[in-house]
């Protein structure tokens, strides 16, 4: 029965990839809160996580952070918001790639 279940957890963590895009944020305003990003995003689709790239030594946010996102929403926002201006910033919104490790 631990076969199955373990089997059904995998096959979900797969359908769930499918369906979610990570997306990159640069060039973020340093006054943006992860909330405020999430109230940016979420006007375009469902967004799962918001995570701001913080400094080791100093903690405060180095301008970029990753947004997932459905996969329809992370599209359209994509198309919506890159190149546009937050607080005097362009926004650069792509979509993002695997990373691969050797």
């Amino acid at each position: 029965m631990k076969t199955r279940q373990s089997e059904v957890a995998v096959v979900f963590h797969k359908h769930e990839r499918e369906i979610m895009k990570t997306i990159y944020v640069g060039n973020l305003p340093f006054g943006f809160s992860a909330a405020k990003i999430n109230d940016v995003f979420s006007a375009h689709g469902t967004v799962y996580s918001v995570k701001l790239i913080t400094d080791r030594l100093t903690g405060k946010h180095r301008g970029f952070g990753f947004v997932a996102m459905d996969d329809a929403g992370a599209t359209t926002a994509i198309s919506a918001l890159n190149k546009t201006n937050f607080n005097g910033h362009k926004l650069r919104v792509t979509e993002t790639w695997e990373r691969i490790n050797h």
